[in-house]
C-alpha cells in the first residue's frame, strides 16, 4: 500500500514537472531590438528627434517629414494631411505621445526595393510571422504584472516579459471617458496564464509605427501610421 502510494505521488510529481516544461516551451516573446544605434548618423537624428518631440516643436517635427508622408491606408497622404489629421498645433494632439513610444522603442533597418529603412517600433519587423498580427498582440515590457483582476491592488498570479499573448476584449475593462480605448485588458499567453494586465503595457504589431529613410543626406519620415 505505502508503495503504491509513493509510485502515485511520484508520477504525479513527473506529470506536473512536464506540464510545466510543455506550458513553459509553448511561451513566445517578442524581444526588443534596437539597430538604430548602430549607424551613427541615424542615431544623433533620432536623439533630436526625440529631444523635439518631448519639447513638442512642433517646426522641427514638420521639418523632417517627407512630402509625400504615409498617414493612412485610405488618404493621399503628404505633410498637410499628417498636420491636420494629428492636429498638430493643439494643446491636446495626441501626436506627441504616440511617437514618442514609437521612437523609444527600438527597430530595425531593412530594404523596401532599392530603399533603406529603418522602422520603430521593434515590434513592429520582429513579430513572428507566423501568428497572426490581427489576433495575437504582446507584452510591451519588462516584468509586467499579471493580476487575478483588475485592480492594482489584486493578486499578482504572474509576471510578463514581452510574451505574446490573445486579448479577450469581452471580459476587459473598457475606458469610459474614451471611446474605443481600455484601462485593463484580459489576456491569455500562449502557455496558458491568465490574468489582467494594465493596457498600457500591450501592444499590437500593427499599432502605430514610423519609417524612416535618407534622402538627399537628410533623415525623413516616410511613413507613420497604424494598421495594415
Amino acid at each position: 500500500m505505502e508503495q503504491k502510494l509513493i509510485r502515485v505521488l511520484f508520477l504525479s510529481f513527473v506529470f506536473l514537472f512536464i506540464s510545466t516544461i510543455v506550458s513553459a516551451q509553448k511561451e513566445r516573446q517578442v524581444l526588443p531590438v534596437d539597430e538604430g544605434k548602430i549607424d551613427a548618423s541615424f542615431k544623433a537624428f533620432r536623439e533630436k528627434l526625440i529631444e523635439a518631440v518631448r519639447k513638442r516643436d512642433v517646426k522641427y517635427v514638420v521639418g523632417i517629414l517627407d512630402p509625400a508622408v504615409l498617414n493612412s491606408f485610405g488618404g493621399d497622404g503628404g505633410i498637410e494631411e499628417f498636420k491636420e489629421m494629428w492636429k498638430i498645433d493643439s494643446p491636446t494632439s495626441e501626436l506627441w505621445d504616440e511617437l514618442l513610444i514609437v521612437l523609444t522603442n527600438g527597430g530595425s533597418f531593412f530594404k523596401e526595393g532599392e530603399n533603406n529603412l529603418f522602422c520603430a517600433p521593434y515590434s513592429f519587423k520582429h513579430f513572428p510571422e507566423d501568428l497572426d498580427a490581427f489576433e495575437y498582440q504582446m507584452i510591451f515590457g519588462n516584468n509586467v504584472n499579471l493580476r487575478a483582476q483588475p485592480d492594482l491592488k489584486a493578486k499578482t498570479v504572474a509576471q510578463l516579459s514581452y510574451n505574446v499573448v490573445k486579448v479577450d476584449y469581452e471580459n476587459s475593462v473598457a475606458n469610459k471617458n474614451k471611446e474605443g480605448e481600455y484601462l485593463w485588458l484580459k489576456v491569455e499567453t500562449l502557455g496558458g496564464k491568465k490574468g489582467f494586465v494594465n493596457a498600457k503595457y500591450v501592444r499590437s504589431p500593427i499599432d502605430y509605427r514610423a519609417c524612416f529613410e535618407k534622402k538627399n543626406g537628410k533623415w525623413k519620415m516616410t511613413t507613420f501610421v497604424a494598421g495594415d
